[in-house]
């Protein structure tokens, strides 16, 4: 059972969080990080390598010289363009490939922060693949209609935050899911959970999306908000034993 009420707040869920973060320092949880790591540095470097050489060909193409005073507008539209579109594009790719790793850090974290050697079921590495895909697929479908709202004059003026908003969730959805499938939750009951403890949730999400923008930050923070949902999941547990475990084996 889950105590819903204290995952519902904001404070508590970013504390998490930033146990997550201090825990990427620790020895046993070292070899888990090295290829979500990899993964993130091959996947958004070479986006970005692509993404850059492109937008030059385009603008060598159309761009005339005595218009090349523009560079110092489309340049940074490009950069801007690359964190939203690597945010919602290769951040999911990249969750797709490291999702059975993934799964590997929550469980491991798991053992630590509880001290025991939890027994649970592994799940094979096509159900986790799958279970990801479900996420993606169910964030996907409502991707559309949110971008509608920005050509519907007047509600486009808060198209933005409803667009900041979905992408909190989905982010919380996506990292949340390690944990809570670790407690065999399927997809249904995960859903029903996060809603319950929306603010929590949101904050949580709002906070590593905004960590998955930013360069180098990027490349840990998926890895960090594991680890922090780890905790999460496991401090709203009816008896949370030996948390300060987290502490002494850092």
């Amino acid at each position: 059972m889950l105590n819903v009420t204290r995952g519902n707040n904001p404070l508590f869920a970013l504390s998490c969080l930033w146990q997550g973060v201090k825990m990427l320092k620790h020895a046993e949880l070292r070899k888990y990080l090295l290829i979500p790591l990899l993964i993130n540095m091959v996947l958004y470097t070479g986006a970005f390598v692509l993404g850059y050489h492109s937008v030059s060909a385009l603008i060598h193409q159309f761009i005339p010289g005595w218009l090349s005073w523009l560079n110092w507008i489309l340049w940074p539209l490009f950069f801007v363009s690359f964190l939203i579109i690597g945010f919602f594009t290769f951040t999911l790719f990249a969750n797709l490939i490291a999702a059975p790793y993934y799964s590997q850090l929550a469980s491991k974290t798991l053992q630590i922060i509880s001290g025991n050697d939890i027994a649970k079921a592994d799940l094979p590495w096509d159900k986790v693949f799958f279970g990801e895909l479900r996420r993606i697929g169910y964030l996907l479908l409502r991707v559309l209609p949110l971008l509608l709202l920005f050509l519907i004059p007047v509600v486009n003026l808060i198209a933005p935050f409803l667009w900041a908003a979905f992408a909190a969730w989905g982010i919380a959805m996506e990292f949340m899911a390690y944990p809570l499938e670790e407690r065999g939750l399927p997809f249904a009951e995960q859903k029903q959970f996060l809603q319950q403890a929306r603010m929590g949730v949101l904050s949580f999400g709002g906070i590593t999306g905004l960590g998955l923008t930013l360069p180098v930050v990027n490349l840990l923070i998926g890895q960090a908000a594991v680890i922090g949902a780890t905790i999460y999941v496991y401090r709203l547990s009816e008896n949370p034993a030996n948390f300060s475990t987290v502490e002494e084996n850092s």
